[in-house]
Formats: structure tokens, C-alpha cells, sequence
């Protein structure tokens, strides 16, 4: 029953076997409701922000509603004539996608045997309406890109801009003027050859068909059903959407969407890269003192002029390439970890390398022998990964006790201890021994009166 019509009484609607509907001979069955009975749910469902399509679908699931969606909506614009007006972005054939992630069914999950609910990545055409769904469990950045590139694949080509609602996977810091773009992302974008383009926030109109289209593909897909595993969730998206999806008429363009995909906006796409995009990390280092960058416990060198700079690094499975600010600088060969890559010139690196060994290995003498000793063998034993080891020691010596750093350094050389915080560890727990008292009482010591001249002259 309409709630603003009866709100205390029970759910109950024409055609219903406790009212059933009247019809007449040659007369069409009576609408069940009109919209404007439901004026005060719809009121709150336009305040909520919910879609004319969502406020349809909800009077029909928690009232019974039996007239159509354009009923609701040609009520929606007689009731809501005042209210700010939010403009859709209309766009050209291929020339806009929009991405986004929502929330799936519940899913079993067969390494945990738990129920877990995915993420559903979805790209929409702007143009046809047409898209690609898929659900993963997670958000990574390749998990990302991949989406990106199954889903150009079963379009069949590459719209000129991919808009996005500030995925952390596609935008490290969100601004309404300037945000700033994963390089990974860019480096994708340009493989592919489209432009990325977040939406700026609290602009619903900029992503509003991926917005509703994530709405439609919750309510119209997944609302209500649960997945054995994450392969049948994806194998029903795919079927819903060339059976339900592809097939609706839009309520904009008033076609089929498949064949307006087809006939119209598919033959506007980018060519297909070529190959997929190899993926690769990055991230920012500050050269050390001895010209090289750290990557995966391998040691990259640098120019040296760079030395305590911060630099940017792309690394992926086979090669490491070093960036001041936009500028490739050095490219390396991937090395296992613990291993320092080699540097052009590496003969008079090597020797300059060398004169800076010689003089860490000077500094542990003056500490105590042992101290070089030790670095000694830490030398032959880590070759040059122990030139930061023998820094670290050396700055304990800023901090603690020589005799500490003796102590503690002579076991770690009885024992072959070569690590850093096993000699920071050694060093902490080292008793100071206190200085012993001179004695005054003693058999051996006599009176000072007992002593002559002669005693002190011996």
C-alpha cells in the first residue's frame, strides 16, 4: 500500500488475491499505483542521491510498485523542477571509457574457506553504454592494469580517454586542480595510447555512467545471489551481460546497446596494443655514500655527482633504470640480492672504492685492533656489502663505550658475526665493568710511617 496513502496498514496491492484487480472487456488492466502516492519515499530516496532507476527498482522490491520507471521518472520532474541541476557528460564515439570498483556478491573463497565479497571491475563506454565486467580479489596495481587490458581486449580496442574516480592504483595524491598520476599508470596509459583522467572530487557528474552502471550491474546482476568461487561469479557476469546487459535499451540513447556498440562507437576505438604492458615498480632512493641505490637487496651505482640525492627507480624482473627527476640516467641489468651491480668505468670506480675501504679500515684501527681485525674479516667475508656494515659500527662508537665496542666486536669476530644488529645487540647488552677502588688495606702495603728516604729513592 502506497505509504502516503496508508502507512500503518499492511503491504498489500491490486491484483493480490485480498484485493484483486477490476478489469473490463476490451479495457487494459489498471495501473496498480501512481507515482505521485509515493511522493514522500521518493522525496527521501532524491535527498539520498539515489537515481531515478534505483528509486524505480526500490518502490518495486518494498512496496510492490506495478507501473513502470518512466512513470517514476515524468513524476520525478514534476516534484524536483528546483533542485540543482547536474549535467552528464555526453561524449563521442570511443572517446571515453570510465573505470571503477565496486563491492561483489558473497564468494567462497577456497583458500580460506571463508565467505569473502570481491571487487567488481567495471569499464563503461561512454558513448554506447557497452562494458566489461570482471571480479578479483584485490586492488594491486597489476591486478589494475590487467583489468584494464582483458577489458580493451573484449572491446576490441582502446577509447581515447580512461576516466577513473581517484583509484589509489591509478592516483598517489588526489587534487581538485592537479592530482598526481602513478608513473606506472602513465607508463601504461602511454603503452596503450590513452589518456587517464581522474575525476575531480565531490563532481559525481564526471563519472556518473560508471556511477549508475556499477548501481545497475549490483541491483540487475549480483543483488541477492552468492558464488561457489570466484570463477562462477565471473562466468555469470559474463553471461548476464550478453544476455541482459548487452541486450537492454538504454534509457538515454533509446537503442540496444550491443547494437549501437557495434554499428556505431567499436569502429571509433584505438587499435589493440601489440603486447601486454610489462609492468614494473618504483619508488625513490637517496644515494648513498658509496654511489649506489638499493633495489630488492641488490646495490645499483649511480653518478656520483648524485651522491645523497634522492633519485627515482624503476625496476621490473630484468632491469633496474634510475631517474633524476624526469631524466634516465642509468639503466642496469637486474642482480641477485646482496650483489652490487657494475659501473661504467669500473676500473677507476674500483680504485676509488678502494682508497675509501682503506680509510674506513684506518678508522677501525684507532678505535682498537680488534676493531680492524674484525673489519678485516667482515671484508673477506661480505666482500663489499660490508662497507655500509663497518659505517654502522664505526657510528656505535659515536653512542656507546670503546670498551663496549671492543668487547662486543671481539665476540662477533671469535663467533663470525657479520650483520649489524648482532653487533648493535652485542654492544647493548656489554656490562660496563666498573673501575676497581685503589685498596688501602692490604699485608703488603705498610704504614706511611714505616717508609724512609732511602724507599723513595730506590
Amino acid at each position: 500500500v502506497p505509504p502516503d496513502t496508508a502507512p500503518n496498514a499492511a503491504k498489500t496491492f491490486a491484483g493480490s488475491e485480498s484485493n484483486p484487480a477490476k478489469t473490463f472487456p476490451g479495457s487494459r488492466p489498471r495501473r496498480r499505483f501512481a507515482a505521485g502516492l509515493y511522493r514522500t519515499a521518493i522525496t527521501e530516496k532524491l535527498d539520498a542521491s539515489l537515481s531515478v532507476q534505483r528509486i524505480w527498482q526500490d518502490l518495486v522490491e518494498e512496496y510492490g510498485y506495478g507501473a513502470s520507471y518512466e512513470s517514476v521518472k515524468r513524476f520525478v520532474r514534476t516534484i524536483a523542477p528546483t533542485r540543482r541541476a547536474v549535467g552528464v557528460f555526453h561524449c563521442a564515439p570511443g572517446a571515453e571509457a570510465q573505470v571503477d570498483f565496486f563491492r561483489g556478491a558473497p564468494t567462497l573463497d577456497a583458500a580460506t574457506g571463508e565467505w569473502r565479497r570481491p571487487w567488481v571491475f567495471r569499464m563503461t563506454l561512454g558513448h554506447s553504454r557497452h562494458g566489461y565486467e570482471e571480479a578479483v580479489w584485490d586492488q594491486k596495481l597489476e591486478t589494475f592494469l590487467r583489468l584494464h587490458e582483458r577489458a580493451f581486449r573484449d572491446l576490441g580496442g582502446v577509447p581515447t580517454v580512461v576516466r577513473h574516480d581517484n583509484l589509489k592504483a591509478a592516483v598517489v595524491r588526489a587534487c581538485f586542480f592537479d592530482p598526481d598520476s602513478h608513473d606506472v599508470y602513465l607508463a601504461f596509459a602511454a603503452h596503450w595510447g590513452f589518456t587517464p583522467l581522474p575525476t575531480q572530487p565531490r563532481r559525481p557528474e564526471e563519472n556518473g555512467k560508471q556511477e549508475r552502471s556499477g548501481g545497475y550491474v549490483k541491483d540487475n546482476a549480483l543483488k541477492g545471489r552468492r558464488f561457489d568461487s570466484l570463477d562462477a561469479q565471473n562466468a555469470f557476469l559474463r553471461h548476464w551481460n550478453r544476455t541482459i546487459a548487452r541486450l537492454r535499451i538504454h534509457g538515454t540513447t533509446r537503442r540496444q546497446v550491443w547494437t549501437h556498440f557495434v554499428e556505431v562507437e567499436q569502429r571509433a576505438l584505438h587499435p589493440l596494443a601489440s603486447e601486454a604492458f610489462p609492468v614494473f615498480a618504483s619508488g625513490e632512493r637517496t644515494v648513498h655514500t658509496d654511489g649506489h641505490v638499493e633495489v630488492g637487496g641488490a646495490f645499483y651505482p649511480v653518478p656520483l655527482a648524485l651522491l645523497g640525492q634522492r633519485v627515482r627507480v624503476r625496476w621490473d624482473a630484468h632491469l633496474v633504470r634510475v631517474f633524476d627527476g624526469d631524466t634516465l640516467i642509468m639503466v642496469h641489468a637486474r642482480v641477485a640480492a646482496g650483489v652490487f651491480a657494475p659501473r661504467a668505468g669500473e676500473g677507476e670506480a674500483s680504485s676509488r672504492q678502494q682508497a675509501f675501504v682503506d680509510r674506513l679500515v684506518g678508522q677501525c684501527e684507532r678505535v682498537g685492533p680488534a676493531v680492524k681485525q674484525w673489519a678485516a674479516a667482515a671484508l673477506a667475508a661480505r666482500g663489499v656489502r660490508a662497507i655500509r656494515l663497518i659505517q654502522g659500527v664505526l657510528a656505535l662508537t659515536r653512542r656507546h663505550p670503546r670498551e663496549r665496542i671492543l668487547a662486543a666486536v671481539t665476540e662477533a669476530h671469535t663467533h663470525q658475526h657479520f650483520r649489524y644488529q648482532t653487533i648493535r645487540q652485542l654492544v647493548e647488552r656489554t656490562p660496563v665493568r666498573p673501575t676497581p677502588a685503589l685498596a688501602t688495606d692490604d699485608p703488603a702495603i705498610r704504614p706511611m710511617t714505616q717508609y724512609t728516604l732511602e724507599d723513595f729513592l730506590r
